[in-house]
């Protein structure tokens, strides 16, 4: 017998991005489709954060101050070994891919290489969380 999904709203998303625009967005797409999300400006905070909460799932920018993303997932994968994380990392230079790939390595089980589209934000979310989506998700709204 397979245990039931859990239901999107008591899905809990930390999202680990130090540009703030970017941030608000990403949460605001998330929390439009119905999950719990937790903002975080950099690495160390999000850790901080992440060390208080019940986190389902973690995105995380690759390039920040205070802690990058590098250090992120190696820091979760210690922690949590099974804990889900999507890494995230801007421009088309060869660097960011590397690292895209390093944080892959590292245990990442999705990677958003921006600029990404709402579907392919939620389309790694679905499957981080193994299918846990509802399918009446509601679109988020300009302004």
């Amino acid at each position: 017998m397979t245990e039931p999904a859990k239901d999107r709203a008591s899905t809990r998303i930390l999202v680990i991005e130090d540009e703030p625009t970017l941030r608000q967005a990403i949460v605001r797409i998330l929390r439009g489709a119905g999950y719990d999300v937790v903002p975080a400006a950099n690495g160390l905070e999000g850790m901080t954060l992440w060390r208080q909460m019940d986190a389902d799932l973690v995105v995380t920018d690759i390039q920040m101050p205070e802690k990058n993303g590098i250090e992120v997932v190696l820091e979760l994968r210690a922690l949590a070994p099974t804990l889900p994380i999507i890494a995230m990392s801007g421009g088309s230079r060869s660097r960011e891919l590397d690292l895209l790939g390093d944080a892959s390595l590292l245990g990442a089980v999705a990677l958003l290489q921006k600029p990404f589209t709402y579907d392919e934000l939620i389309a790694a979310v679905t499957a981080a969380l193994g299918g846990r989506a509802a399918p009446d998700r509601e679109e988020p709204r300009e302004g």
